[in-house]
Parts: structure tokens; C-alpha cells; sequence
């Protein structure tokens, strides 16, 4: 039972909070962020704001939902949308958001494969930043540099490169419609990886607002802020207007191929043979392997794996055939297996794009998810024996699914030169290749979802003794809630410490520190957000009344809200409205009057 000073205590907190209540005339979240709007920015800024009464927006809504599973009638919606032309209605979203008690999501291409760019289960706003995709590429010195919008699709870069010079590319994604504000703040990985590391390896300055509403570039945020942001996961500490990138090198011509090779046509060699050569082939050549479930030809109802070992080779099928018959003989490459194209062309072989699309292909913007998606990440350290590969396989084939895909990607080159502690991307030497577990579906019904996630984590769950391990690590760009999530408005920091150890090993602490210098009244956050160190705050203001009976109490408030795993610290300073207040969290406040103690 609690002490009796300590239930006076609640006592006077429902009476001052039923006090407030009566002396101000209510108003609702949404009518304090559009009364706030005007104060912020232009009266145009109304021309991009959109309400669940506005006949546009449920378009604008989905038009970059790309997962099916999010686009739903129990998906919770924005109470409004806001599509900024320029930096300053970014700035007033944050101040009238924040000022609001609205959380904020922001969305740039919308391929969070769990949806947190443009969903949340308390009442938010939706900067969607599609609008902001301007692309400008100059020479700087002997470098070649590109300013590029967040709400830019990764494949309207590549176009922009590509009429600028043939000879000049970026390393990022295989699939051009993401857009680069999310991509590449969470490390932007792609097939020119073992050669320029990732897309984060190779951003040099940002232009980013922070929860106060003040735009940044690398200098003014300092160093500490432009690491975090650069694969930390930029949504945890604000909002990236624009990303300064330096652009690398590609030949004239560079080469593709794709050799498929089922169990029966002798796959489990070459897959097995592939985890000691991929990762140590010259950093020219990247070969991923991808395993599928196909139904056996010629048996009718039988299933198999097939795996392609897809490549991209930065020269001629020339040079690659000696290369690949000197280092990975058992893959069999023949010349008819690889076609030659210019570096930008390849784009669209690695995207699937069809036969016969030129590149103006890059500048689609594809309109709503075609699929139900789940996806999930592993690394691995050590080669898989065969008979471990075999059980993999038969796992995949027991589900007699076509859906199921397993993709590795090689590592080795320049991701084993850099530090894990360079950026907040720690995965670096010591991982042979990177496993990503895609699984789409179109059946709809809660059925065919729980089938397929059930599916899902049940190959994952199989994988268990042959990935790392202590934590499991895991790709943020991968985004998985089932690794650990913070429901709700709070965050639980002994959550956080789980999936972002996962996500990002010992970087996790210095990111913590980041997030609790730039943001600490946690702003910005997520199911899967970096916290800020959760802080009590016991706030004094007593004037003559005795500080000596509070702070013989304070021990009973310690007690109290420890229980939650909290830490606590004592001070003082003014408060506009009370002569007392103890912060619970950075989220709600308990209210006590001076005397009350």
C-alpha cells in the first residue's frame, strides 16, 4: 500500500489537472496544427495540405503504399497529409506538429517494409516528400558530386547520372522506385557495394531540420548528428531535405548474367562453393544468389529450389569469362549466359524491368503496392556445410510455396575495408554475405496472412544455428518489426536496446547519445526509433514554501517510477503553468501543487 503523503499526492494531481482542463477552452490536435500553420510558413501552404474530408486524400495516401498488408480499412490513418514544395513547409510541419502533441511520419518513397513512414497507432501527420525530388550534378575539383531531394527516387538518379555522363554511377539499390531520403539514411546497399561500399559510404553533406525546426547543413549539425544520420535511421532525429553525394566510376560497357541451376542440375555444389568465392572474387565483379522454390519440370506438383546466381561485372564479357573460369569454375559461365550494356541499362536488368523498356523506365513512379510483403535479414559468418544447405532447401520445399525466396549477398571488397564504427552501419568485415528472406503474396484475407507469415518466421526460425548470433543481427533498410518494437505512444528503452543491438551492434550506444543531445524530447520516433535516455524529472518551484519537504519525499517518487525502469534526476526551474511538475516521461506529466508535499 502506498503512502498516504504519496496518494495525497495523486489527489492533487487530478485536481489540478481537472483545474487546467476548466480554464481553457478545449481544441483539438488538428485544430492547433492548422491554427499553427499560418504562423509558420505562407498562406500557399494550404494549396498542400490534405484531410479525410478532401476528396484526394485517400489517393495521395496510397499512392506510395507499397505493401498491401498497410493498406487496409484497419490501417490507421493520418489525421492530415502535408506535400512541402520547399524547405519551409517542412519547418512549420515540424514546430506546428510538435506544438500540437501530433507525431510526425515521413514518407519519401514509401518502401518501409513495415509501413512506419506512413502509419502509426496514435494520432500523426504525414509529410509525404514526393514533391521534393530536384537532382543537380556538377564537378567539384576532380570529383563529381550530386545535391539530390529526399523525395527522389533512386531511379531518377541513376537517369540524372546517366545524361550527365555514361561513365559515372552511385551506389545504391536494385529497385528504382525507392525513393533515397529513407534508403539511403538507413545505408543503401546495391550491387556496386563490394567496389564503393554503401550508399552512406559516399554522402559527403545534408541539408536536415531538426524537432526545433532549424535547417542544418554538415557543418552547423556537426559531426556526431551527420553520422547518425548517414544508416542510423535519419526518421529517429528529423527530417533530410536533401543528401550531397559523391558519384564513382564505371566503365564504357559493363556486363549482366544470370546462370539458373536447380538441385538436379547440380545447384548444391555451386551454392555450397559460392559462400568461399563470391566474397573474395575481385571487388569488379558482384554475384548474388538467389534461391526460389519452382515447381520440378517435368513432375507436375513437385517442387524444387533454383538458384540464380545473378551478376553485374564493372567491365567486358571478355575480361569476366577468364575470371569467373580461374575463381568460380563450378559456376559454368559461358559467354551466351552474359549481354553487354551501358552501366544504366543494367539498372533495369537487376529491377526485372521488361525486355525492350529504355531507361526512361528509371522515371516511373509505379502507383500502390501490387503485394502483400514481408521480409526479414540475417548475416553470416561462417560457409553453411551442404548438408545444412540441403535442409534449408527441404524446409523451403516442405511449404510447396512458389512465393518463397532466399536471397544472398555477397560481402568482401570495400565493405571489409571499412570500420563498423565509421557510420552507424556496423556490419562490415567478418560477414561472408547478407541473407534477405522476401516473401510476396496476392491472396487476400487473414487466412492467407497468417499463412505467410507463419512461413516466413518459420524459415527464419530455421536459419537460427547458421547465422550470427549474440545479437542476431539484422539490416535496418530491412525493416522488421518482429525483432522488437515499441507499441504505443512510450518507449521502452529495454525494447530499443534489443532490436537496435540487432540493428546496429556497439553503434547503438553513441546513436542514444546523438538522439538525446538533438532530440530530447523524443520528437521523432517510431516503433523502432533510437531513444532518447529516458530522463524523470522532478521540476521544483516553490518560491518561500519549505524545498526540504519535497526533497524528503523524493525518495517515495524514486521508488515509484523506477518500477518502469526509468532513471531519475532532481532540479528545478519555472514552468508557465505550475509551481510544480514531475515528468514521468518524455510523452505525459503528472501535476502537483507546492503544498501538496
Amino acid at each position: 500500500m502506498w503512502p498516504h503523503s504519496f496518494i495525497l499526492l495523486l489527489l492533487l494531481l487530478l485536481i489540478s489537472l481537472i483545474s487546467l482542463a476548466s480554464s481553457y477552452e478545449f481544441t483539438t490536435p488538428l485544430q492547433k496544427f492548422l491554427s499553427c500553420l499560418p504562423i509558420q510558413s505562407s498562406p500557399s501552404i494550404s494549396d498542400i495540405i490534405y484531410t479525410p474530408q478532401n476528396t484526394s486524400f485517400s489517393s495521395v495516401l496510397q499512392s506510395y503504399n507499397r505493401n498491401l498488408r498497410f493498406l487496409t480499412p484497419q490501417t490507421p490513418k493520418p489525421i492530415l497529409i502535408l506535400t512541402p514544395l520547399d524547405p519551409t513547409h517542412v519547418q512549420a510541419t515540424i514546430l506546428c506538429a510538435n506544438s500540437a502533441g501530433l507525431e510526425l511520419r515521413v514518407r519519401s518513397g514509401g518502401h518501409d517494409y513495415e509501413g512506419l513512414s506512413y502509419r502509426s497507432t496514435n494520432p500523426f501527420v504525414l509529410l509525404d516528400m514526393f514533391n521534393l525530388r530536384n537532382i543537380s550534378i556538377s564537378e567539384e575539383s576532380t570529383d563529381y558530386v550530386a545535391w539530390i531531394e529526399a523525395g527522389a527516387t533512386v531511379g531518377e538518379l541513376y537517369y540524372r547520372i546517366a545524361q550527365f555522363s555514361p561513365t559515372l554511377a552511385f551506389p545504391s539499390g536494385v529497385c528504382t522506385s525507392m525513393g533515397v531520403g529513407g534508403h539511403f539514411s538507413g545505408g543503401g546497399y546495391g550491387n556496386l557495394m563490394r567496389k564503393y561500399g554503401l550508399s552512406v559510404d559516399n554522402i559527403i553533406d545534408a541539408l536536415f531540420v531538426d524537432a526545433n525546426g532549424v535547417i542544418h547543413d554538415r557543418e552547423s549539425m556537426g559531426e556526431d548528428l551527420f553520422w547518425a544520420i548517414r544508416g542510423g535511421g535519419a526518421a529517429s532525429f528529423g527530417v533530410v531535405i536533401s543528401w550531397k553525394i559523391k558519384l564513382v566510376s564505371v566503365p564504357e560497357k559493363v556486363t549482366v548474367f544470370n546462370r539458373k541451376l536447380t538441385i538436379e542440375e547440380g545447384a548444391l555444389d555451386v551454392a555450397h562453393r559460392w559462400q568461399f568465392v563470391a566474397p573474395n572474387l575481385p571487388k569488379e565483379l558482384f554475384v548474388r544468389a538467389m534461391h526460389n522454390v519452382v515447381e520440378s519440370i517435368p513432375k507436375e506438383g513437385k517442387f524444387t529450389v533454383q538458384v540464380s546466381f545473378i551478376g553485374l561485372f564493372l567491365g567486358t564479357t571478355k575480361s569476366l569469362i577468364p575470371l569467373t573460369n580461374k575463381y568460380f569454375p563450378e559456376l559454368g559461365l559461358k559467354e551466351s549466359d552474359c549481354s553487354e550494356r551501358k552501366w544504366v541499362e543494367s539498372t533495369l536488368f537487376w529491377y526485372n524491368s521488361p525486355q525492350g523498356n529504355g531507361i526512361d523506365f528509371l522515371l516511373e513512379r509505379p502507383k500502390n503496392g501490387s503485394s502483400f510483403f514481408k521480409s526479414r535479414s540475417d548475416y553470416v559468418k561462417q560457409p553453411i556445410p551442404k548438408e545444412g544447405i540441403s535442409a534449408i532447401w527441404r524446409t523451403m520445399i516442405g511449404f510447396e510455396n512458389t512465393h518463397l525466396v532466399m536471397q544472398w549477398n555477397p560481402y568482401g571488397g570495400r565493405m571489409w575495408e571499412i570500420e563498423e564504427s565509421a557510420t552507424p552501419f556496423p556490419h562490415r568485415a567478418g560477414n561472408l554475405f547478407l541473407i534477405q528472406y522476401p516473401l510476396a503474396w496476392v491472396e487476400e484475407g487473414v487466412e492467407a496472412a497468417n499463412f505467410y507469415m507463419n512461413m516466413s518466421k518459420s524459415l527464419y526460425d530455421f536459419m537460427t544455428p547458421f547465422v550470427s548470433s549474440c545479437p542476431r543481427e539484422s539490416f535496418l533498410n530491412y525493416r522488421d518489426l518482429d525483432i522488437g518494437a515499441n507499441l504505443g505512444s512510450g518507449i521502452n528503452e529495454g525494447v530499443a536496446e534489443v532490436y537496435g543491438r540487432k540493428y546496429f551492434k556497439g553503434n547503438f550506444d553513441r546513436l542514444v547519445k546523438v538522439k538525446t543531445m538533438v532530440d530530447p524530447d523524443n520528437f521523432f520516433r517510431n516503433e523502432q526509433s533510437i531513444p532518447s535516455k529516458i530522463v524523470i524529472y522532478i521540476v521544483l518551484n516553490f518560491g518561500k514554501h519549505n524545498m526540504t519537504h519535497c526533497s524528503s519525499n523524493f525518495h517515495l517518487l524514486k521508488t515509484f517510477v523506477s518500477t518502469a525502469g526509468y532513471d531519475v534526476s532532481y532540479g528545478s526551474f519555472e514552468h508557465e503553468f505550475f509551481p510544480s511538475i514531475i515528468y514521468i516521461s518524455m510523452d505525459s506529466f503528472l501535476v502537483c501543487l507546492a503544498y501538496g508535499f
